[in-house]
């Protein structure tokens, strides 16, 4: 979000300094070395959807480098992996009868056009998927899948988190072809963020990794101060836009830049356990495999190199296992060699007839804060931030009440958000 915000910043004219606490840049979209190349640490994909991020994409000249590839999915239930890439294997599946799959199919059509998200934030998840699948299609695949995603905390979210995933997935389906398709740029998130730091000290800006904000305030004549850790005066800039949490902004912020309205509890967070493997060959034909077993610890199975071809990853292929888990869950403070041990083993129990001497890296990675988890009347327990200062503003994921964390949110609440403050920042000297 920082980085995009500083780049259309440097785009009207400002020069901008960006300060990173981490040693690299992108948070969760950051990534890793995986021996001969790099990719990202977690896994994402672009969908043809994405038109935030494709426009973001394309303005930072990096079109030509976007790629597309038909993707499959798969399912597996009762020790069994099943096809479900088209509507024909949709028709053909085993689990569900034929009025079953029809409202499923219905259920996700529906849910692909409902707007009015406010009114399904007060109806829990799972009595919601009842009434709109029916308690087969629910008990069958809704509920399976639910208690992957979120054990036991399901029957506290709403209705508002199935929604928003639906959403946004059911957009990367071609309709025409009934085929799904799915796009990377070239490099991954490492040669994004590379070229928008370019960009940014082209403008005469500056992105500085490694560095921590330790306080905010007001300027004396106007505009705001920054004290950086390591360095004995303070930085004065004409605006400042904090990015971070709320729990971080409020550390670093004078209190007489911001309210801070308190909801009604507190807000908890999805963090999740992610296994990379690098293989030799493929460990699954899909892009995503959905789990309906609990009794495996990863709640998916996500073949990369079905989007990202094997070209670009030194002829290795990436497949990530995430487990996600409440951020306080113990699961995240396991060992790497205790979470090597029981993905391997799950794996083994899936897919029985996988041969592990290509496997040649196991890499384990992990964050406490993936996104919140969407309780009931999620909007009303969200803080909500608003700055005192005319030159002091606040944006950051805490503002998602209705949409999954992804980077074309990211990006559309950026440019909203510039919509908002065109006349703050119209461009000048500094910023």
């Amino acid at each position: 979000m920082g980085m995009a915000l500083a780049y259309r910043l440097t785009e009207s004219g400002n020069t901008v300094d960006v300060f990173e606490r981490e040693e690299q840049l992108g948070g969760l979209a950051t990534h890793h070395d995986f021996g001969g190349f790099f990719w990202d640490r977690f896994y994402h994909v672009i969908l043809p959807s994405d038109r935030c991020l494709i426009r973001f994409i394309n303005d930072i000249g990096l079109g030509d480098e976007l790629r597309w590839r038909q993707t499959r999915t798969g399912f597996y239930v009762d020790g069994r992996m099943h096809s479900i890439s088209n509507s024909i294997e949709f028709l053909r599946f085993p689990l569900l009868s034929l009025i079953d799959k029809f409202r499923l199919a219905l259920t996700m059509i529906y849910s692909s056009r409902i707007d009015n998200w406010q009114r399904l934030e007060k109806l829990p998840v799972d009595e919601w998927l009842r009434k709109v699948s029916g308690r087969r299609t629910y008990e069958k695949m809704w509920r399976p899948l639910l208690l992957a995603k979120l054990g036991d905390n399901y029957r506290r979210v709403s209705a508002v988190f199935i929604w928003s995933y639906i959403k946004r997935l059911f957009s990367a389906r071609d309709s025409s072809a009934s085929k799904e398709q799915l796009g990377h740029v070239t490099g991954g998130y490492k040669q994004v963020f590379e070229v928008l730091r370019q960009r940014i000290e082209d403008s005469a800006g500056s992105v500085q990794c490694g560095v921590s904000v330790e306080s905010i305030r007001g300027g004396r004549d106007g505009g705001i101060d920054v004290r950086v850790a390591g360095e004995e005066g303070l930085r004065h800039y004409d605006k400042v836009v904090c990015t971070s949490p709320v729990p971080v902004l409020r550390q670093l912020a004078d209190e007489r830049l911001l309210t801070v309205k308190e909801g009604n509890g507190d807000v908890e967070y999805l963090g999740v356990v992610c296994v990379v493997l690098v293989t030799k060959k493929p460990v699954v034909p899909f892009y995503v495999v959905n789990i309906a077993d609990d009794t495996i610890p990863f709640t998916g199975v996500i073949g990369m190199s079905s989007v990202v071809d094997p070209a670009f990853t030194d002829g290795r292929y990436l497949t990530y296992l995430p487990k996600y888990v409440i951020s306080t869950d113990g699961w995240l403070k396991k060992s790497d060699e205790a979470i090597r041990g029981l993905f391997l083993d799950g794996l083994r129990r899936m897919l029985p007839d996988f041969d592990e001497s290509v496997i040649e890296r196991v890499v384990v990675n992990r964050a406490f804060r993936v996104q919140p988890l969407q309780v009931i009347d999620f909007s009303e327990i969200v803080p909500t931030v608003e700055t005192r200062h005319s030159d002091f503003f606040a944006l950051n994921t805490a503002q998602f009440l209705n949409a999954t964390l992804n980077n074309n949110e990211v990006v559309r609440s950026v440019d909203e958000f510039l919509d908002n403050h065109r006349a703050d920042f119209g461009g000048g000297s500094g910023a």
